[in-house]
Parts: C-alpha cells; sequence; structure tokens
C-alpha cells in the first residue's frame, strides 16, 4: 500500500530541490548565455536520483554507475557525485589544471568523474558518472560494459549484481537513437547481464527546436522499453515526492527481478536547448506558460505548507538553506579561482590510475615449449562422457600435432596467444557475431557436445589457478556490443578485451564508438583503453560489402600515437601482437586486420620455434626459398597480410630472382626505423607500396603523406611507388571474374620493371 511520505523525507526532497534550483540559479547569474544544458524544470530529477543513491548506500552496493548526455549533467556532479563547484567553475572561466585532462579535452559537461555518495545515516556508495560525447546514447552500452567489468571484477556468486547502472536520457533521443533498442537487448544476455538498469527520462518535451508529434511514431517516447518488457512509470516532474516514490519502486524491481526498468518523468526546459536558444520561436505557446510558470521548489514548499506538512517555520528554514547553499555555490567558487591550485583536476577513476605505471622491461611474448605443447593437449583432453562432432574430431588432434611438428594455422596461433595470457593469470574476453566457432569455422574456442549439447571450452581447463576467458556469442549489433567491450575495456586494465566484427566492414554501425571513444578518449578524457578490434579484411572475390574493413578510415584517425593498426601475415606475428597488448602500458587501443582466406593458406603457417623465441616485429624481412640475395635485388614491394604471399607466389611463378618483399605488420605507429633498417639492404632498388585496395582506400593514403617523413627521420630519403587498384566509390567488384582480371593487373603493374 502505498505510505504518505514523512515529514523527514519531505524535508529531504525540499534540501534536495534548494541545491538544484540553487546551483542552477547561480550558474545563470553568473554565466548569462554559457552554455551548460540546464536542469530548470526538471529540478526532481536530483530528488529522485538521491533516493536511489540512497537506496543503494543503505543496500551495502558497491557502487552507482552513471551514464547521461548533457542535460543536468553539471548538477548531477554536483549534487550527486561529489564534484567540488570550484572545479566545475574553475572549467567555466577556463582555469582549470592544463594537467587536469590530457590532451586536448573537452567541454565541461562532457567530463566523469568518480566520487562517493553518502547518507545521512552515514552509508556509503561508490559514484561513477562516465564521460560522455555529444552523440547522446552512445554512452549506454559504454557504461554497461563499464558496470559488467566491474561486476566480474567483484566477482559475486550467482545472481548477486552489487554495482547498479543508472542511464539517464532524454525523450526525443530515447525514442530516436536506434542503440537504445541495441542497449536494452543486451539486458538479459549471459554476456552482458549487469542485473537490470534503471533508466531515467527527463522527458521535457522538446528535442533540440523539434516537438515530439515530429520526432516519434510512437504514443509514448518509452515504447521502446516494451520490447523488454521493462516496466514504465510515467510520474509528474512538478510532484517530486511522486518521482522519489516511483524511484524506490523502480529500484526495489530491479533489486528483486534484476531486470530493466524505466522512469519517464514529465517534465520541461525553462530555457532553449542552451541558454543562448530563444526556445519561443519555435515553441510559443509551450514557452508562455513556461514563462509565468514557478518553479518546483516554489511549487513544493507551497504545497507543503497547504496541506500543513510544514509549519511556516519550516519554510523559513527550507528558505533559508536554499540562500545557504546559493551563498556555499558564490563563496566555494570566488576561493578556487583566486587559487588555482585548489581541487585541481578531476576525480580520475581508480581502474585509469594502473595504466600510469610500467611493466617494465621483463616481459616477453615468446613462451616456453612447456605451454605451447600444454596448449595443444587440451584440445584432446576433453572430458570422457563429452562427445566431440565427428567433423571436429581431426581438428582437434591435428591442433595437438600442431604444437609438435609445426605448420600452426592462424586459429591456432591465436588460441596460443589466449592461452598463454590466461596462464599468466591475464583474464580474456572476446565476443562478436558467431565469434566461439568462428564466422569462417575456424576458432572452435569452445565445443558443443554433439548428443547433449553441453559446451566445453579447452584453453578454459589449462590449469586450477588460470584466469578467466570469457568468449561469447554476441547478438547481431556493431554499434552497443562495441561499445560494450570499450567500456569493459576502460574498466578492466588487467584484462585482454577483443571485440571481433563477423566482416570487418559492418564495424560500419559502430563508427560512432570508433570515432567519440576508441580513437579519441585519451585526449578528451585522460581515459584509455586497450581493446582489441579484429576486422576481417581481404580482397578475394567476395563483393564489395565482404571485402574491406576501411583502412582508410582507422589510419585517417592516427595521430599522436593514440592507436595501434596492424596487419599481420603470419600466424606468429598475431601471436606476438595480442600478447604484447595485453602488457603494453600505457595501454593503447588495437586495430587488426585479420584474415579470411588466409586462415588455411599453407604459406601462412608458423613453427613452434616462432611462439619459443622472438617478438611482434612491425616489418617482417624477406624470407624463404625464394628469397632473392640482397645484391641482385632491384625492386622491393611493401605489402601486408596474404597480398605478401600472393606476391611471393607470384615471385616464384615468374622466376623473378630481383624482387624482395617485405610484409608491414604493423601500419600506425609508422615503422620507419624498422622498415629503413631492411631497405638500406637493398640500396639501389624502386620501392613500391602494393596494396589490393583502390588507390584512394586502404592503407595508401595515409602511406603516401607519412610514409616518406618517416624514413627520411632514419636516413631513408627514396621515393615510393604505389601500385593498387585504380580509385573508386565502392570498395570492390561484384564480379569473381573481374576480381580475377583486377589481381593480374595488379600483380603485373607490381612486377614490372
Amino acid at each position: 500500500p502505498y505510505e504518505k511520505t514523512s515529514p523527514t523525507e519531505q524535508l529531504r526532497i525540499l534540501r534536495r530541490l534548494n541545491a538544484a534550483e540553487a546551483f542552477e540559479t547561480f550558474l545563470q547569474t553568473k554565466f548569462v548565455g554559457q552554455k551548460r544544458f540546464s536542469l530548470e524544470g526538471g529540478e526532481s530529477v536530483i530528488a529522485l536520483m538521491d533516493r536511489i543513491l540512497g537506496a543503494a548506500a543503505e543496500d551495502g552496493l558497491d557502487e552507482v554507475c552513471i551514464g547521461m548526455p548533457h542535460r543536468g549533467r553539471l548538477n548531477v556532479l554536483a549534487n550527486l557525485a561529489g564534484k567540488s563547484y570550484g572545479q566545475i567553475f574553475r572549467e567555466f572561466e577556463g582555469k582549470q589544471d592544463p594537467g587536469s585532462v590530457q590532451g586536448s579535452g573537452d567541454v565541461k559537461y562532457h567530463l566523469g568523474t568518480e566520487g562517493e555518495f553518502t547518507t545521512e545515516s552515514g552509508k556509503k556508495t561508490g559514484v561513477y558518472l562516465a564521460a560522455n560525447p555529444s552523440h547522446l546514447e552512445a554512452v549506454n552500452p559504454v557504461l554497461e560494459g563499464i558496470v559488467r567489468a566491474k561486476q566480474d571484477r567483484i566477482n559475486l556468486p550467482g545472481d548477486t549484481f552489487s554495482v547498479l547502472p543508472v542511464l539517464v536520457h532524454g525523450d526525443a533521443a530515447f525514442a530516436g537513437q536506434g542503440v537504445v533498442a541495441e542497449t536494452l537487448n543486451l539486458s538479459q544476455l549471459r554476456g552482458y547481464r549487469t542485473g537490470g538498469t534503471i533508466h531515467i527520462i527527463i522527458n521535457n518535451q522538446v528535442g533540440f527546436t523539434t516537438s515530439p508529434t515530429q520526432s516519434r511514431s510512437s504514443v509514448y517516447c518509452t515504447d521502446v522499453a516494451r520490447m523488454v518488457q521493462a516496466p514504465i512509470f510515467h510520474v509528474n516532474g512538478d510532484d517530486p515526492e511522486a518521482c522519489v516514490r516511483v524511484a524506490e519502486l523502480a529500484y526495489e524491481f530491479r533489486k528483486d527481478f534484476k531486470k530493466d526498468v524505466v522512469i519517464d518523468m514529465v517534465c520541461y526546459r525553462r530555457r532553449g536547448h542552451n541558454e543562448g536558444d530563444d526556445p519561443s520561436m519555435t515553441q510559443p505557446l509551450m514557452y508562455d506558460l513556461i514563462e509565468s510558470k514557478r518553479s518546483v521548489r516554489k511549487l513544493y514548499t507551497e504545497s507543503l505548507i497547504g496541506r500543513g506538512d510544514i509549519s511556516i517555520e519550516d519554510a523559513e528554514d527550507a528558505l533559508r538553506d536554499y540562500q545557504r547553499q546559493l551563498e556555499q555555490v558564490f563563496t566555494e567558487t570566488k576561493a578556487a579561482l583566486k587559487d588555482p591550485d585548489s581541487d585541481a583536476g578531476l576525480n580520475r577513476p581508480r581502474a585509469q590510475e594502473q595504466d600510469d605505471a610500467s611493466e617494465g622491461s621483463s616481459f616477453t611474448s615468446a613462451i616456453s615449449k612447456e605451454t605451447l605443447e600444454l596448449i595443444g593437449d587440451a584440445f584432446v583432453e576433453t572430458p570422457e562422457d563429452f562427445t566431440v562432432h565427428h567433423k571436429l574430431n581431426q581438428l582437434m588432434e591435428r591442433r595437438r600435432e600442431m604444437t609438435r611438428t609445426g605448420d600452426i594455422d592462424w586459429a591456432m596461433g591465436e588460441l596460443i596467444a589466449v592461452g598463454s595470457l590466461l596462464l599468466e593469470g591475464i583474464p580474456v574476453r572476446l565476443s562478436g557475431q558467431d565469434s566461439r566457432r568462428g564466422t569462417f569455422v575456424q576458432r572452435h574456442a569452445v565445443l558443443t557436445d554433439k548428443a547433449t549439447a553441453r559446451e566445453w571450452g579447452p584453453i578454459q581447463h589449462l590449469s586450477d589457478d588460470q584466469a578467466k576467458l570469457w568468449i561469447y556469442d554476441s547478438l547481431l549489433s556493431e554499434f552497443a556490443a562495441m561499445g560494450f567491450e570499450y567500456g569493459y575495456s576502460v574498466e578492466r586494465p588487467d584484462a585482454l578485451v577483443i571485440w571481433e566484427a563477423q566482416f570487418g566492414d559492418f564495424t560500419n554501425g559502430a563508427q560512432i564508438i570508433v570515432d567519440e571513444f576508441i580513437s579519441s578518449s585519451e585526449q578528451k578524457w585522460g581515459q584509455r583503453s586497450s581493446v582489441v578490434l579484429l576486422l576481417p579484411h581481404g580482397y578475394e572475390g567476395q563483393g564489395p560489402d565482404h571485402s574491406s574493413a576501411r583502412i582508410e578510415r582507422f589510419l585517417g584517425l592516427c595521430a599522436e600515437e593514440n592507436l595501434v593498426v596492424a596487419y599481420p601475415s603470419t600466424p606468429a606475428s598475431f601471436f606476438h601482437l595480442l600478447r604484447r597488448q595485453a602488457h603494453a602500458r600505457p595501454r593503447k587501443p588495437l586495430i587488426v586486420f585479420t584474415p579470411k582466406g588466409m586462415l588455411r593458406h599453407k604459406a601462412a603457417t608458423s613453427e613452434p620455434d616462432d611462439f619459443t623465441s622472438g617478438v611482434f616485429e612491425p616489418v617482417l624481412a624477406d624470407s624463404g626459398e625464394s628469397c632473392p640475395d640482397a645484391e641482385n635485388v632491384d625492386l622491393v614491394l611493401l605489402a601486408s597480410s596474404k597480398l605478401v604471399h600472393d606476391l611471393v607466389d607470384q615471385r616464384t611463378k615468374r622466376e623473378d630472382e630481383r624482387v624482395a618483399v617485405l610484409a608491414m605488420e604493423q601500419l600506425y605507429p609508422c615503422p620507419g626505423e624498422e622498415l629503413a633498417a631492411l631497405l638500406r639492404r637493398y640500396p639501389d632498388a624502386t620501392v613500391r607500396w602494393v596494396q589490393n585496395e583502390p588507390r584512394n582506400q586502404g592503407a595508401w593514403p595515409f602511406m603516401a603523406m607519412n610514409l616518406s617523413h618517416s624514413l627520411s627521420r632514419h636516413d631513408e630519403s627514396r621515393p615510393i611507388g604505389v601500385v593498387s587498384r585504380p580509385a573508386s566509390a565502392s570498395p570492390a567488384t561484384g564480379s569473381a571474374k573481374v576480381h580475377a582480371a583486377e589481381q593480374e593487373d595488379l600483380f603485373a603493374a607490381a612486377f614490372e620493371r
């Protein structure tokens, strides 16, 4: 039954409204016209979220993690996340410590923090507010990944979810952004569950300048949440007691059922989209009403007096509290601006601090012969009552044999890397569409019992004290799925986190995550990630949509050593690359263009010695039976991945003993020093870059601008030509015959003198 709000709770609500309004009043007075995306009209959300945080603290939850857009963010930072007024206002004045944010920084209403929330009874819970760009709902899967990583680290038994995700939305974005539906679809999947998310919609009924009738076809902005049968509470933002009651219901629902729940707080936006806008130009009738409307704080105070719930003296105390809070903001801000060293810097998430420590020089990516053979044995040591599919029996035996006699293929090289990391205590998480089996039927990291459908992961059982391996087939999503893994990697510096595209070009669907988070988060927020993107890439006559992972787009984002971009040509090279990535500090995202046809290419195999010795080499020297004598070479071809093997095959067919083929395993950071050292072996040779992609795509546009400069810094200055398909709007032809003809033309041009 509904219980009347207690006087104690009423006064707490009033104090929360006082704090929320005092903050906005100060900003409007001190920084007239500056963008801040105020909460005015929706102040009840502070009381609502205060109740959720209070309940979490009382229940002993470890942390509440919040993802939200810019509307109301500064108010949440100040009044719920514990960020000081001084730091916030130094950012308005442009006087924040330049060292507080690495790189170029970001606008004040995108920044995150980590703090602590304390109830009046002294109970505490952590508060994490994720940094978020202006792509409003893009933070949703990122926040869920952060929460899942925190929960996996805590590792409580069963369905115990001691970290609570809270996502705050605008009404127009919740209805309009597809990533909302993708993230809701994650909520009950075993690879992505976080025990239910509380969604709070600040429904101010205007999206930028667009009215609801023009911004959605559904009756309610929340209708998309019906797809997961989430309870949806619609509540009046002018009734703060009702908002707090709904917050309690939502919290209890999540606690009991561990599923998503939605609060639709219907309110208004007192000012325009930002404080420089005039909303009466586009919503004149609405803003005529808003202009004469008293704030929720004033309405609530009047309501409490009118109902006899508080006395005139209580109301006067509340007014004095409001004035005191307003004065506190002025005082703290004045002091902070006078003392630029006080409270400098953002409260940096603890997980990020681990990046400041170097792993040192003791790490080696090579492994012992015993470790290699142990991993090979795991594929034949299935439980006695486990029936391996008849089509896989031979493969499992062959994998064991590979670790002894050689010809280790791409999939096995990858599994050796993962298994060896697990044995060293480094957890690995791999997800993607069809990733457990592998899109190209190559991985088989998880076996399914033919008779019972029971699952068995060979490298999940290498030793009793190994780290955990999580490997999941994801939902058919790129945007949310990649965002989740990025968020997971941010929070787990100790883990190797991998997202795999079914085909590399499918990363197009997650371009916002690449642009706004993976490539730039270190510069904007000092937020590092070591997420790995595996993107199958290669021109094999499969048409424009199954050829290109858009190498040019990733390289176009590269600067200031923000990414590592690799295109390896051998399983051993891939093995060393993954192991280096797991140990490297400071962390950087790794983009790997992985093969398709080369997965079973006889030339693209490695020997056991390649795993028990050596390191990742960004450029591989010419080697093998057909390798020419250096003094005879008059032409050097630079290529990557399968094309390296194709060019070597062509050299053999043409009996051309004057061509050297160098494998560019790493594209960025550009390996100028390593390449220059190899080119000096061929002082009089012509150098050509060879790629399958059209000239305006692939690595060439980047290399054309950067490679010669990088080489010149190491005293190597000869010109570099290019062999490629002609510039094209489409990545590849859809005709297998045309593809074959293009390949012949490419090889002819590559070897032409």
